[in-house]
């Protein structure tokens, strides 16, 4: 009787313990719906949250934005939470509370990063900290109705709005909306939310908000080339795809932007390379009359010496007349090819320029959707939506010698339609032309594409002061949001009576330190470099023009081709920039706080920018302007012009003239400059000069290959390293990977002293 007392008291202090803890555990929910969390590293200084409904079968949400791969196992998996959960995820702490659930991230120093919030009305919310907010993908919000956007502040920071995050196509000085949930505190977190599709709130000061986006009735229709101007789904992730409850999510340390950066590409896809010639300048065409008259074009480039490497030719609709058939078509012009197109190739080619198509995608009823792979995978079915099928219609093209395409509008595509389409330009050239890179520019642009060789431009914007000076912000939150290869349209798109040689001058300045260098517009004479000076506008379109007054202007042209000559003398230093975007996943254009994430001053500049680590680009966007202020970050600083010397950590104020954009160049800068060439292929008589800005310790590493093959992929990549000892005054070239012999200028700045040094592949030391 008294074990059976024991046993039965036993009994019921096990049920009280029981019921105590289950009346304490939380079940885990997002939106109402019982779900399961999972937390697993991806990468240094980088983990994966995923909140899944309980019957979703994957381990995270589908996408071509992220690259598929094993993340393992998830450290912390929870359905329910009654503690405090605390544990390493990769280098990072992670500790998970319950009421409400959330999940605190810090680095191993102590530094806290994030705290993820999960919402029971299925939002979820993180911390904002005082400094900006940068990223959220390309373009800004579309002005309210009634206000005049050329009075608005620039949107670079995002903190203070609420963003609907829809793609939209738009003029004035943003260009096209290209939205990205990626969000970056400089120097301290960046999340980005790969699912859902979802609105953010960053109109509270203390705490962000990610709002799931839900689609209405009408919205479950596919977008259409008729119906492009509503935004529905255009540019979201496919309807059909979306999952309720499902968020997915990297939260990335950003302490050290220069392992963001890299964590970045290696979650969305490492850059492809470009082809060498797609760093060089690209003249677009409009309207056009005839083969003597684009021949005459690019004759004009060469007799002048105005350096050259693409044209781009637009299609029949989008002008009167165009290099096709009414849009879209793959069939040439009759009325302006008179003899077959391929002669017309051949005959640009001889002149060492690359041709370029517009291709707008074919409607709904010839092109349903975009899936697949080239070439086309075990079980994946060959129909009008395959992207092999669709790339079989270009080949044509490519065998009469069209070097590239242009693929503009395709606004009605959905998001992983946008991506696809920058894998079958990539994957359909290849297959074409199987060693040699491929190379399209679009107009959608999302964390994804640079695996396929995504070069972005900002669309159709306007020809105005502040419009240049805008383009400077959308350009840096383009760069750490989405990818390395940007542009914008050199003159702005839609002209006006604001365009005038001038601003077209300090326009093409700024487009030289653009990774798209391209002139292109309407009345688009007015884009060649000695247009400002030929007295008419060449083929009028639309109803605004530049005044006729202004048409005269010797003065621009020697100011274009003095920048054109830079970029290609840069060449080297530009083309090494695009393989660390490959390597380290760092931007040609960069933000000011990549390197100098410590300077609270350099988070919010969003006028001025690195090219590459060691070019400071402060354009000129004011009219008239005679001087441009610029903030020179802590250290030694040279005027790239006068070669002088000053100290930094402060703002200084420069002199310009119009034939002056301020470049500054950080002390122990190598900067390898070239003779000028007319193309980026022109073999060039005299050596590569290495300018060393003396002042400081320094190190390159110059990247070289044959700039055109897929061998990179293979470690075919000649690299010399190059380090400066200041204190030694001695200058050490070493092997990184292979052994060229090569012959190198060698000049100390300030100083006019120059050594010719003969380098054999091996390590060499040269004192001075």
């Amino acid at each position: 009787m008294a074990s059976m007392k024991r046993y039965f008291k036993f009994v019921c202090i096990f049920l009280i313990i029981i019921t105590r803890y289950s009346s304490n555990a939380q079940q885990i929910v997002i939106d109402n719906i019982p779900a399961q969390l999972d937390i697993r590293p991806a990468g240094q200084g980088s983990i994966r949250i995923t909140l899944k409904p309980l019957n979703y079968k994957g381990n995270f949400a589908s996408t071509p934005a992220v690259l598929d791969k094993d993340y393992g196992k998830p450290i912390i998996s929870l359905t329910n939470i009654s503690k405090t959960v605390k544990k390493s995820v990769g280098d990072l702490n992670v500790e998970v509370t319950p009421t409400p659930v959330m999940v605190t991230i810090s680095n191993k120093k102590g530094q806290l990063l994030q705290r993820i919030r999960i919402n029971d009305n299925g939002s979820v919310s993180f911390q904002l900290d005082k400094g900006p907010v940068l990223g959220l993908g390309e373009g800004g919000q579309a002005p309210e109705k009634g206000i005049d956007w050329r009075t608005l502040p620039v949107q670079y920071d995002r903190k203070g709005r609420y963003y609907k995050m829809q793609p939209r196509w738009q003029s004035d000085a943003y260009g096209s909306r290209n939205p990205v949930p990626l969000l970056i505190d400089p120097g301290n977190w960046a999340i980005f939310v790969v699912s859902p599709w979802a609105e953010v709130d960053l109109t509270a000061k203390d705490q962000g908000l990610f709002i799931p986006w839900k689609p209405g009735g009408e919205q479950n229709s596919p977008q259409t080339m008729a119906n492009q101007a509503l935004n529905l789904g255009k540019g979201l992730p496919p309807i059909d795809q979306m999952v309720p409850g499902l968020f997915d999510l990297f939260v990335l340390d950003a302490h050290d932007p220069a392992v963001l950066m890299k964590n970045f590409s290696m979650i969305t896809g490492p850059a492809a390379m470009p082809p060498k010639w797609a760093l060089g300048y690209m003249q677009s065409h409009r309207t056009l009359e005839t083969e003597k008259e684009m021949i005459g074009i690019v004759d004009t480039f060469r007799t002048k010496k105005i350096p050259l490497d693409a044209v781009i030719y637009l299609g029949t609709g989008f002008v009167p007349r165009g290099w096709n058939k009414k849009q879209p078509s793959f069939e040439f012009n009759p009325e302006v090819f008179k003899r077959d197109p391929k002669y017309f190739m051949s005959d640009m080619h001889a002149l060492q320029v690359k041709v370029v198509l517009h291709m707008v995608p074919w409607d709904r009823d010839k092109l349903p959707g975009l899936h697949g792979n080239i070439p086309a995978k075990a079980g994946e079915k060959l129909d009008a939506s395959h992207i092999q099928s669709y790339w079989n219609q270009h080949i044509p093209l490519v065998n009469t010698g069209v070097d590239a395409f242009w693929p503009d509008e395709g606004d009605w595509f959905n998001l992983d339609e946008r991506i696809k389409r920058h894998q079958l330009y990539y994957q359909g050239q290849l297959s074409a032309k199987p060693n040699l890179r491929p190379w399209s520019l679009q107009r959608n642009g999302y964390p994804g594409v640079a695996q396929w060789g995504g070069w972005v431009w900002s669309g159709d914007t306007e020809s105005s002061w502040k419009t240049l000076e805008t383009q400077i912000a959308v350009g840096l939150n383009y760069a750490v949001s989405i990818g390395p290869y940007w542009g914008t349209d050199i003159g702005g798109f839609f002209p006006n009576k604001e365009l005038t040689g001038e601003l077209y001058a300090r326009w093409f300045q700024f487009g030289a330190f653009n990774a798209l260098f391209r002139s292109h517009g309407v009345t688009w004479h007015t884009r060649l470099p000695w247009g400002w000076g030929a007295g008419t506008l060449g083929p009028p379109e639309g109803k605004n023009h530049p005044l006729l007054t202004e048409l005269n202007n010797p003065a621009i042209e020697p100011i274009v081709k003095k920048y054109d000559e830079l970029r290609y003398q840069l060449l080297p230093y530009t083309y090494t920039l695009a393989w660390q975007a490959r390597e380290k996943g760092l931007p040609l254009m960069r933000p000011m706080w990549l390197h100098y994430p410590d300077d609270e001053r350099c988070k919010t500049i969003h006028d001025q920018y690195l090219w590459g680590r060691d070019l400071l680009i402060a354009p000129v966007y004011k009219k008239g302007a005679t001087s441009r202020t610029v903030y020179l970050p802590k250290g030694d600083w040279y005027d790239w012009w006068e070669n002088k010397k000053m100290e930094g950590n402060k703002r200084i104020k420069r002199l310009v003239d119009l034939s002056i954009l301020p470049i500054y160049v950080r002390a122990g800068a190598i900067i390898p400059v070239d003779p000028v060439r007319q193309y980026t292929a022109e073999k060039v008589a005299g050596p590569t000069t290495l300018k060393i800005f003396t002042g400081a310790d320094g190190s390159f590493i110059l990247y070289e290959d044959d700039g055109s093959s897929q061998d990179y992929l293979k470690g075919k990549s000649p690299q010399i390293k190059i380090v400066w000892n200041d204190k030694e005054k001695i200058l050490t070239l070493a092997p990184d990977k292979t052994k060229t012999p090569r012959t190198f200028k060698v000049q100390l700045i300030p100083g006019k002293q120059i050594k010719l040094v003969h380098y054999t592949g091996q390590t060499k030391k040269i004192q001075f």
